[in-house]
């Protein structure tokens, strides 16, 4: 369950005017969350801030996807 990207890829554009958006109290929050490799890149200059918003804002609606997926194929099983 992990969002995999190539080294160093941009994040989608919808993403990035999404973390445009943000307030500052919302990206504030999301940084929180944010995962350590995001973070990481963002030290190291490897992407701004707001690429890094959009970085975690795609992993997070991934993993969203992939839970509610996971969800439904549960529910299917105990219908029958």
């Amino acid at each position: 369950m992990s969002l995999r990207r190539n080294k160093g890829s941009s994040p989608k554009k919808e993403y990035l005017e999404k973390a445009k958006d943000l307030s500052k109290k919302e990206a504030e929050r999301l940084m929180a969350r944010m995962r350590g490799r995001f973070i990481r890149r963002l030290e190291d200059k490897q992407f701004t801030e707001t690429e890094a918003l959009a970085l975690q804002l795609e992993y997070e609606d991934e993993q969203l996807r992939q839970w509610r997926k996971a969800i439904a194929e549960v529910r299917e099983k105990h219908k029958t």
